[in-house]
């Protein structure tokens, strides 16, 4: 067997110097599709992705969630320690809970993909940049997913990764980036907040009799997906006006390295990535979590907010705001009622999703958009939040063709869910390139293929343009509505938000995707069933195309057709219920 030089990430700087160097890419985010003129010249070989095996991804998932479980009850209570106070469990699975979980699986990923390596090739040497370790602590649960589809992160993590397990199978160069390099790393720069004393004293003032100058509403509505005109409705049936609350930023802090000095004590002499992960997380727990956690908290008893609602209404603000987490956690704990609602097109559909799962652990209610399931009796079918409505547009009378693709970080920077994770997105991507070659010259003329607004170093454009030179691309910039507006049909290729968004709009929509990687529950999989008999869902792009191709001048007959409406009409209402009263649904279920 060949002996390899190992490279993680695309940073350049790590790769051998001798171009004949046999080579061994950990996957294929180390090869930037503008650089191909290297790397295609290289004695290479690319890793296959861990994932690939839904078998093996099924087994992980079961792993990590009761891996999760089993630290944060660890780690609750090294941070009450730390801190001196008594929070529950509760409190911090709604604080840390989506870092935690993020860190457990993403580290989990990276640290398989090494392992794999070793296992089945022999690797030589590798290269490490040397940086401070204290660059890749993220300030919080924003910066942390920023961070984590960044290449220099990446490369850190790995690097520890490497000298934690690997570092006496291997020899180990090290290297000095000169700060003027223009990969060298930096973390993203945060509004600072610095109390002055007088400031302080108005605010100790302000804390004290705060209850006199707030009004103490029971309802708390705080980013729920409802359009504006919506939200003032139903905060006048709960007997409340909208009130537009400050959204303060989190106080940068600096990290304290005395203060990351301890080990979550779980051994386990037989579990190797138990013990990587333990004492990985104090390296890069999140400094508001931590370090600034008494800021956080002054900033919470300093907030406008009301001091005891009787209900908080939340969709995705409880996944990613960490003041508003904090705050929320230290609400439950005083008896306020938690109500979710969902906010995303994947949820009860997909075969996994952790922060479905999350989400509905941390709540009193969980508000879903039709589905319910009976094992989880918080579960509360009301509609579908995120409104949508007709354009009133005859699209039989149009000529566009639209088809929206998804993109996602080069590196599986989320929990495990039911898709494409990391480099899986360029089969994906020869998915949608088969779907253009299997239409007719006639409609690729018409076609209009709108990318992902974040690129994450995909090089989405040039990829396309490389395969397809005359294609007409909309680089996520301009207004979807008015592109729907000039479609005759719309093509959704991902399980998200946008072709239940679709189906409200009544736009006649194709959906197609790989089955193997959008797998779907046992629950769902009659109601596709349905939709594929009717020519909406395929499997495969040739199907989708060859559909469109029948359908293209009369689409009225076939997206009318009782067949069509039967299917639809079953499916909105279990996933994308429009057909009830949303507001009224919701108003009985905060009223708890």
């Amino acid at each position: 067997m060949v002996n390899r030089f190992l490279i993680t990430t695309p940073l350049e700087e790590t790769w051998p110097n001798d171009s004949k160097t046999p080579v061994l890419f950990l996957g294929e985010w180390c090869r930037v599709h503008s650089r191909k003129e290297r790397w295609s010249k290289m004695n290479a070989e690319v890793l296959p992705y861990h994932w690939n095996d839904n078998h093996i991804l099924s087994n992980n998932c079961d792993y990590l969630n009761k891996l999760y479980e089993v630290i944060l009850q660890d780690l609750h209570k090294l941070l009450n320690e730390i801190h001196g106070i008594n929070h529950s469990l509760r409190y911090w699975r709604i604080l840390v809970g989506p870092w935690l979980g993020s860190f457990i699986q993403v580290v989990f990923e990276r640290w398989s993909m090494l392992k794999h390596a070793f296992e089945k090739k022999n690797i030589s040497g590798c290269k490490i940049l040397l940086t401070d370790s204290t660059d890749v602590i993220p300030h919080d649960f924003l910066d942390w997913e920023t961070l984590c589809a960044n290449d220099n992160w990446n490369e850190a993590l790995y690097s520890q990764l490497l000298q934690e397990n690997w570092e006496k199978n291997i020899r180990i160069e090290y290297v000095k980036i000169s700060d003027r390099s223009p990969k060298s790393y930096k973390i993203k720069n945060h509004n600072r907040i610095r109390l002055s004393r007088l400031k302080k004293y108005f605010l100790s003032i302000y804390k004290k009799y705060k209850a006199i100058f707030i009004r103490p509403d029971k309802y708390f509505l705080f980013r729920t997906y409802l359009p504006d005109q919506s939200e003032n409705e139903l905060l006048k049936r709960l007997g409340q006006k909208k009130k537009k609350w400050e959204t303060p930023s989190i106080p940068m802090i600096e990290v304290n390295s005395g203060m990351r000095k301890w080990i979550i004590n779980n051994y386990n002499k037989s579990d190797k990535f138990k013990n990587t992960i333990v004492r990985m997380i104090p390296k890069h727990i999140p400094k508001v979590y931590l370090e600034g956690y008494n800021s956080l908290i002054e900033n919470i008893d300093h907030l406008s907010w009301p001091n005891n609602p009787k209900c908080i209404f939340s969709s995705n603000g409880i996944q990613w705001f960490d003041l508003f987490k904090a705050w929320v956690a230290k609400k439950t704990e005083n008896g306020t009622s938690l109500v979710v609602g969902q906010h995303g097109g994947h949820y009860g559909i997909g075969k996994w999703n952790w922060f479905e799962e999350h989400e509905i652990s941390i709540s009193d209610l969980y508000l879903s958009w039709g589905w319910s399931e009976l094992d989880k009796p918080k579960i509360r079918p009301v509609g579908q939040i995120q409104i949508t409505k007709p354009l009133g547009v005859n699209h039989q009378k149009e000529t566009g063709l639209l088809l929206v693709t998804n993109a996602h970080s080069k590196y599986n920077c989320n929990p495990v869910y039911s898709g494409t994770h990391s480099s899986q997105w360029l089969d994906y991507l020869d998915d949608q390139f088969q779907f253009i070659n299997s239409l007719p010259n006639k409609l690729q003329d018409l076609l209009t293929i709108r990318l992902y607004p974040t690129d994450y170093g995909w090089e989405q454009e040039k990829r396309w343009t490389d395969r397809f030179p005359n294609v007409v691309l909309d680089l996520g910039k301009k207004n979807m509505m008015e592109l729907i507006a000039k479609s005759r049909i719309y093509i959704s290729t991902y399980n998200a938000a946008t072709y239940l968004q679709a189906f409200s709009m009544d736009i006649p929509t194709i959906i197609f995707w790989n089955p193997k990687h959008w797998e779907i529950r046992d629950s769902s999989k009659p109601y596709f069933f349905d939709l594929m008999k009717v020519g909406i869902f395929h499997e495969t792009p040739e199907s989708a195309a060859l559909h469109i191709s029948k359908v293209w001048d009369d689409v009225d007959s076939w997206w009318k057709s009782k067949p069509v409406r039967k299917a639809l009409e079953k499916f909105q209402l279990q996933y994308a219920n429009t057909n009830c009263d949303l507001i009224g649904n919701i108003e009985k279920s905060i009223r708890i």
